[in-house]
């Protein structure tokens, strides 16, 4: 069960950022994060921040890619959205694999004994043993 303190959702109201949200329509958006202070007022002692976001298209479903953009006005982080999209596609799949070879090197098949901390005896599971992976 979660601890009062990790259900501490307070907003910051030193940290607030008025979004503006900017698309060609085709391939994805960009974020334009302006700094303001607590009134809502310009905040100039913090940078304003592009963040782009474009999705791809999975067996599952399509799936978000969000992405910081160095860059110091809308025109410039437009024109580095493509490379930003695609170094934030690529770290997204190496990391995906990862989760599926994690995900496939702990599967305990039925019978093996593994896992079982002896529980069901050094037989494993009555029955087991009959499940194929493709």
């Amino acid at each position: 069960m979660a601890s009062e303190k990790e259900l501490d959702v307070r907003m910051d109201a030193e940290h607030l950022y008025q979004e503006e949200i900017f698309t060609d329509r085709s391939v994805g958006t960009i974020q334009r994060l302006t700094p303001v202070t607590r009134d809502g007022g310009p905040d100039m002692t913090r940078p304003v921040v592009f963040v782009g976001q474009t999705q791809i298209l999975t067996p599952v479903g399509t799936l978000p890619i969000s992405f910081e953009i160095e860059a110091k006005s809308l025109r410039e982080a437009a024109e580095k959205f493509g490379d930003g999209a695609k170094a934030a596609i690529e770290q997204t799949m190496k990391r995906l694999e990862e989760m599926r070879r994690e995900a496939a090197s702990s599967i305990v098949i039925p019978g093996s004994g593994a896992g079982l901390g002896g529980a069901a005896g050094a037989g494993g599971i009555p029955g087991g043993g009959k499940i194929r992976i493709p």
